[in-house]
């Protein structure tokens, strides 16, 4: 063991790095809770979700302890997996199964970009204050969604402002928020759940997330929002749970995932552009975790983030791991695996190789032993911890010139649209349009790199073809 992962030269031993795993697994594990009940809203079943979730998280995390040694853990990043269900199945209308083709895709593609100078120059010549708005702009997507799912606003829609289609309802601009009134115990939940999970956080309290979700869940049941009596306990084992998990595992190869993407010509841009928007988003958040919390900790050199092609150091060989995590993970049933910052929890415990990610993996394997318990946790347990994670990417707009015009105008339009235009994908979209309009009116149109310039022309082609068809 000291051999393989080096352990004195990293100043670490067995035992501080046992401990940083379980710190880092605690920290992370509301996934296993969080991540079914997003997937689920696709009409996945919720306890194969779960076990797939598991099997994308152990594949990722052992390709950082094992092929990078590094301390990181992965599973399915917050925000990807939000895209995944409101975006490209609720609101651009396609199935489960193609969007985990999707998934399957970007993990391909990011691995040959990975392996190429193609990498290098979405992560250099992208502009930096970009970057930090499209993590801030989840932030926001994460935040709304958390909003919803707690019950707490409604929407008045004026007598005809509205269409009609089937069971659907598209109201127009006139349709306005407004808080619900505090009178559910549904939403009086919710908001203990917020409550509670911000106590945790702000008290820095360990797997604090985690404990949050579990006492809401009792406070859920001892106020009848949940009711235990109603569950089939007999369709809720870990039994029931591989059985779902043959409903998902595969389908995104399989005929109405692959087979089934691109057999629509008219959708192939907008095909296209979605897989791009997941590909972009995975690449920034990985690097953005990598970087901020590796650095400091002396993970990664300064210059890590800067390599060229091939897998020449920790921080491509970390970038790998990812896809590879995304692509199994996307075979599994699962939306894209990305490195967790919650892995910062176990670096701050010690954790510095391989076998703190190691730990993790082996705790996400015994995990699958409590796959029951998703059918339990309500969402009103899990909105808050959407709301928090939403809080803590919105760091990123400290990150942006606010006084210089010319970066603040991109990043608003980035950063809001992805809230307002419940969309990831439009939200890119925007703000890489402006950008490119910003530099022209600037007279610095030279300036802008022929990759921003190509992505800027699949943006409007996919506009145009969402406005015709």
């Amino acid at each position: 063991m000291e051999k393989f992962f080096k352990l004195k030269e990293h100043g670490t031993d067995v035992r501080t790095e046992v401990l940083a795993g379980v710190t880092t697994f605690f920290a992370m594990s509301y996934i296993l809770i969080v991540n079914p009940q997003i997937l689920g809203q696709t009409g996945m079943p919720a306890q194969g979700v779960m076990l797939a979730t598991i099997i994308g998280s152990i594949a990722g995390t052992l390709m950082m302890g094992l092929y990078a040694n590094i301390p990181y853990a992965m599973a399915p990043g917050m925000g990807l997996n939000a895209f995944f269900t409101y975006t490209v199945v609720a609101a651009l209308g396609y199935t489960w199964q193609e969007a985990l083709a999707m998934v399957f895709i970007c993990g391909i593609i990011s691995m040959v970009i990975t392996l190429t100078k193609v990498r290098r120059m979405l992560i250099d010549e992208i502009p930096t204050s970009l970057k930090h708005a499209i993590s801030a702009g989840i932030g926001v997507f994460l935040t709304y969604i958390g909003i919803k799912n707690a019950g707490l606003i409604k929407f008045s829609i004026d007598p005809g402002t509205y269409t009609k289609a089937g069971e659907s309802i598209t109201a127009s601009s006139a349709a306005t928020p407004s808080l619900v009134a505090f009178d559910n115990p549904a939403v009086l939940v919710a908001i203990a759940g917020i409550l509670i999970t911000a106590f945790f956080v702000i008290k820095n309290i360990k797997g604090g997330v985690m404990i949050s979700i579990v006492v809401t869940t009792i406070l859920a049941i001892v106020t009848g929002v949940v009711d235990l009596g109603a569950i089939d306990w007999s369709e809720n084992t870990l039994g029931s749970a591989v059985s779902e998990l043959h409903q998902v595992f595969g389908a995104a190869l399989g005929s109405e995932g692959l087979g089934h993407l691109f057999s629509d010509a008219s959708r192939l841009p907008e095909v296209l552009m979605t897989i791009l928007a997941f590909a972009m988003t995975d690449i920034f958040d990985n690097v953005g975790t990598l970087v901020g919390t590796g650095e400091k900790a002396g993970i990664f050199n300064v210059d890590d983030k800067h390599a060229s092609a091939g897998l020449k150091n920790k921080m491509d060989k970390a970038l790998f791991g990812d896809m590879v995590g995304t692509t199994i993970g996307a075979i599994a049933g699962t939306s894209n695996v990305t490195t967790y910052v919650e892995s910062a929890a176990g670096i701050g415990a010690g954790g510095r190789t391989g076998l703190t990610a190691v730990v993790v993996a082996v705790l996400f394997a015994i995990s699958s032993f409590f796959t029951p318990l998703v059918k339990v946790v309500p969402t009103q347990a899990t909105a808050a911890v959407l709301l928090i994670v939403g809080i803590m990417m919105l760091s990123n707009l400290k990150n942006i010139k606010w006084d210089d015009m010319s970066e603040a105008v991109p990043a608003f339009f980035t950063t809001i649209f992805m809230g307002f235009a419940y969309s990831i994908t439009e939200g890119i979209a925007c703000g890489f349009l402006i950008y490119t309009f910003t530099k022209v009116i600037k007279k610095e149109a030279k300036d802008v790199h022929a990759i921003i310039w190509v992505m800027d022309a699949l943006f409007i082609l996919n506009f145009i073809s969402l406005a015709i068809l």
